[in-house]
């Protein structure tokens, strides 16, 4: 009886239109299409990495070795589980064009089987096989077009690989298996691999890996195939992908992404909220004389709850519907300009995973941001007729209703966890929305103290002395402007200032201390030549060299180096690893003791010692390391400091070098120089030694730099849906506020006040307001900025002053655009109508 009492309450309420609710619906609209955009996009990535995981990965199933061939045996397992299968090596090298360009290279060198799914994309446009097999006797070749435009080549000339030389045939357009290349420091250069022959591109020790590319009979167990492989080859170092994860580096990054802006979404849906918490309380003082009313013929405190929850239930369903269609069909109508943006494939459709996680977000979040309201509502009295009292009641909801909003947001949190994988990410981000809020809440509250002191030292200046009186008086806005605009500006402060702090670093403390070159695949032989060049050369500021061979990480202790580690990067993959008889220069151990030059006894390890605590390592341990498709088991005694961030020479793993000198293997080396000797250097090392190949550590750091501008550009752009949301709020709070400026201006108008020095006033108020509310934020973010760069990222900081001008000036330029926009009706007030109605 209760609940159909109510519902007809409610539904007389509704017919009133959504008067009193745009602000809310907007806020429900935008939160709701924030999350789903995001999760629309992540899927439809997703779908399409599963869909062409075989085109992504060049056939059904992948088996990859470091460092070598595979061999007879391998070959011939692979030959009888596959119908075809294709050999593609994969290594850096320098390319050099005819007059004596040179640039760093991906080479893939590939057999007749290649592609064994997909087609290459090739300008001018014709068949690989064509293009590879070359002109006049020479081989020919396929290159990206950055590298050709660098080079300074067209198809039909000629350039250099090694000693050998090749025709530029085309250049690539399109490559169907590079979404699993990872990242790579140089542009794609394809040629056969039997075209290297006499190149000295692969000689022994050379840095390569080799990929066999297997299409299976239709309905091969792949699961099956890979434990079988694993168990038969479980000591040869090989690695297994296939199409059930086509590009897995590249969908755990979106994946990872994702989560991330999904989170960074939740700081919108927490904007929103105070929006929706502060539209919904306006639109209930609205309706005090109406529940005083119900109350006096006999209503309870259930039917009035009841009746204006359902009503709020109606129009958040309303704004669930709304912003789903705009945050799914959004993404699904700029399809073509997403994915001609993106490396890899996607298919965007409706997803309901992505729908789902957004509607759950947005329906806690308004449960979280109306029970309070609403419970405050169900106690107006009957007497409150007689009293001017919404808000008058208690502080509090009573009791069940805060339980109640504290199991919703352990439920908000909880879903966020569970969708994002990552816990302390989670708390870390609700952590910091909620730790903003409060800071943001007493900053609102320290302004309007600060503006009832200050309202006196503005004696003689009318205009701002009645900004600074609205601001610190009764009914000010001052609380809903900091915080709607205050968060999203948060973030976008502690984006600039990371971001700033992370390219300064780079452009300002790597150049000072990284090398100018690493060159690598040196050979023995080769090491005294290359050592004369660069230590008659009084530019050359320094030389560090050392072995370098390339292994993986499989047991320790004889247990899966995965069931101890986890997931660490040590792991993933190969790693460099070197040996050295004396203790390197600049080396400091810091547990156990090297073995010394004389030492010729069984293999013995040296780690890095933040990583071994990280995976938990202790002096004592064995370490299985695979090289070559050979088990090493060298015990650990001792740990060394190794500084990755200066980006020099620096190795996880060290051993004596009875345990590697006798395997292939070739020399790396760091050259520290002037900058304007690089290019002598390089030219003088390449064209002596074809071989070798130069890093340019400049070029390295600028693609670095263009990575993190990425990520940081895509936050940016999740805060900006964050302040978009508080643009809205700011917009209600201005509504909100308007009858009451409008009889502040009449009373203006009353005592002689000009139209003029009204709108002032007016424009004073909303540009300290968000002045006010920039600068908490960039407090905010300035905070959370040195806490990222110092904490995570280890490196100095230093306030943007440059990014912090732009959030102070845009928070005064959002609220003055806001308050502008609801000057009309108070400047057109007349004094007369005005008050003679208030009486």
């Amino acid at each position: 009886m209760r609940l159909l009492t109510a519902m007809r309450f409610a539904r007389r309420e509704l017919r009133g239109g959504l008067r009193g609710f745009r602000i809310f619906l907007g806020c429900v609209i935008l939160g709701v299409a924030a999350i789903a955009a995001i999760g629309t996009v992540r899927e439809s990535i997703t779908e399409g990495l599963a869909q062409e995981g075989a085109i992504l990965l060049g056939g059904d199933a992948e088996i990859e070795f470091t460092y070598r061939f595979a061999t007879a045996d391998e070959r011939d397992w692979m030959n009888t589980k596959a119908e075809r299968v294709s050999e593609i090596v994969d290594f850096r090298s320098m390319a050099v064009s005819s007059d004596g360009e040179r640039g760093l290279t991906q080479i893939k060198a590939v057999d007749d089987a290649y592609p064994l799914l997909g087609r290459i994309g090739l300008s001018p446009d014709m068949a690989l096989d064509q293009a590879l097999a070359g002109q006049d006797g020479v081989p020919g070749a396929v290159m990206d077009p950055l590298l050709s435009a660098k080079l300074g080549l067209e198809p039909g000339d000629r350039f250099k690989l090694g000693t050998n030389d090749y025709v530029l045939s085309a250049e690539i357009t399109r490559e169907p298996d590079n979404a699993t290349a990872g990242f790579s420091l140089g542009p794609r250069t394809i040629v056969r691999t039997e075209a290297l022959d006499g190149s000295g591109l692969l000689g022994p020790g050379t840095l390569f890996s080799t990929h066999y590319r297997m299409d299976l009979p239709a309905g091969a167990d792949l699961a099956g195939l890979q434990q079988e492989a694993e168990a038969v080859f479980s000591d040869n170092g090989l690695r297994w992908s296939d199409a059930r994860n086509g590009a897995p580096r590249v969908a755990e990054f979106v994946n990872r992404l994702g989560a991330f802006l999904v989170l960074v979404g939740l700081s919108g849906l927490a904007v929103g909220g105070v929006g929706i918490s502060a539209a919904l309380r306006a639109y209930l003082s609205t309706k005090t004389e109406t529940i005083a009313t119900l109350r006096t013929l006999g209503a309870d405190r259930q039917t009035i709850f009841l009746t204006y929850f359902l009503q709020i239930g109606v129009l958040a369903c309303l704004g669930l519907v709304l912003g789903l269609g705009l945050g799914v069909g959004t993404p699904i109508l700029l399809a073509p300009l997403i994915e001609a943006r993106l490396p890899v494939p996607a298919v965007f459709a409706p997803y309901p995973g992505p729908m789902g996680e957004a509607v759950l977000y947005s329906v806690l979040t308004v449960l979280i941001f109306t029970l309070w309201p609403l419970a405050r509502a169900q106690d107006i009295r009957a007497a409150t007729l007689f009293r001017d009292a919404f808000g008058a009641g208690r502080a509090l909801p009573r009791w069940p209703y805060l339980v109640t909003i504290t199991l919703l947001t352990g439920g908000l949190l909880s879903a966020a966890t569970w969708f994002s994988g990552n816990l302390m990410l989670t708390m870390w981000t609700a952590g910091g929305i909620a730790g903003a809020l409060v800071m943001l809440g007493l900053a609102s509250v320290a302004i309007r103290q600060a503006a009832r002191r200050m309202k006196t030292a503005a004696h003689g200046r009318p205009a701002l002395s009645w900004a600074l009186a609205a601001i610190g008086g009764p009914g000010s806005t001052a609380g809903p402007v900091v915080l709607s605009l205050g968060l999203g500006l948060s973030v976008l402060a502690a984006v600039g200032q990371i971001d700033q702090n992370l390219r300064s670093a780079i452009s300002r403390d790597l150049p000072t201390r990284a090398p100018a070159y690493f060159f690598v695949d040196i050979q023995k032989d080769q090491m005294p030549g290359f050592m004369e060049r660069l230590e008659n050369d009084p530019a050359v500021t320094g030389i560090d060299s050392a072995p370098m061979l390339r292994g993986i990480l499989t047991r320790i202790n004889d247990r899966p180096a995965k069931e101890v580690a986890g997931g660490h990067w040590v792991i993933e993959g190969d790693r460099g690893i070197s040996y050295a008889a004396a203790l390197p220069e600049r080396t400091t151990i810091t547990q156990g003791e090297w073995w010394g030059p004389e030492y010729d006894g069984p293999p013995q390890i040296s780690f890095a010692a933040e990583e071994a605590a990280e995976i938990g390592l202790k002096l004592g341990d064995v370490i299985t390391v695979n090289i070559l498709g050979r088990d090493i088991n060298a015990t650990l005694t001792s740990l060394r400091e190794v500084d990755f961030s200066t980006a020099g020479m620096g190795f996880v793993m060290v051993m004596n070098p009875a345990a590697l000198e006798a395997a292939p293997h070739t020399f790396i080396s760091t050259v520290y120089a002037e900058p304007e000797a690089e290019a002598a250097i390089l030219r003088d090392l390449s064209a002596r030694f074809p071989n070798i190949t130069a890093i340019r550590v400049r070029d390295a750091i600028d693609r670095v730099s263009g990575i993190l501008a990425g990520l940081a550009s895509a936050t940016a752009w999740g805060a900006t849906a964050t302040l978009l949301t508080g643009f809205l709020v700011l917009i209600g709070a201005a509504a909100a506020d308007q009858t009451a400026r409008t009889r502040e201006a009449a009373i203006l108008k009353a005592i002689g006040a000009s139209r003029a020095r009204i709108l002032q006033s007016l424009a004073l108020r909303a540009a300290l307001l968000g002045a006010a509310a920039g600068l908490v934020a960039l407090g905010a973010g300035i905070a959370g900025g040195w806490a990222v760069t110092y904490f995570v990222m280890e490196t100095d900081f230093a306030v943007a002053w440059g990014s912090a001008v732009m959030i102070v000036s845009g928070g005064a330029l959002i609220s003055l655009l806001a308050g502008l926009g609801f000057a009309w009706r108070p400047m057109q007030a007349r004094p007369a109508r005005i008050l003679r109605a208030r009486e």
